[in-house]
């Protein structure tokens, strides 16, 4: 069972797993170029993401509150995802 004590070291051993799949997949095909700046703005996005939503969970009691503040988190995550990957909104933030 998943205990207070134990998220934090699994969401840093999943960060863990997610990133090395992408480097295991860039020795395996040319179609993954990332250099290292782009695994940290991705170690830090996704740091961000589990520590925000770590902080909800232990602070927020009621479970509707949870979701909802999670899946605003989540929101979050997937905009901001989607905007420095393909420049969904065209902003200076994606490189546009």
């Amino acid at each position: 069972m998943i205990t207070q004590k134990n998220r934090p070291g699994i969401i840093l051993i999943t960060i863990a797993v997610l990133l090395s799949i992408l480097f295991i997949a860039m020795q395996i095909t040319d179609q993954v170029d990332w250099d290292a700046f782009d695994f940290l703005v991705m170690a830090i996005l996704l740091l961000t993401t589990g520590l925000v939503i770590e902080v909800v969970l232990r602070v927020v009691k009621r479970p509707k509150y949870r979701l909802i503040l999670c899946g605003a988190v989540l929101f979050v995550f997937f905009l901001i995802w989607a905007e420095l990957a393909v420049g969904v909104f065209g902003t200076p933030f994606a490189g546009s």
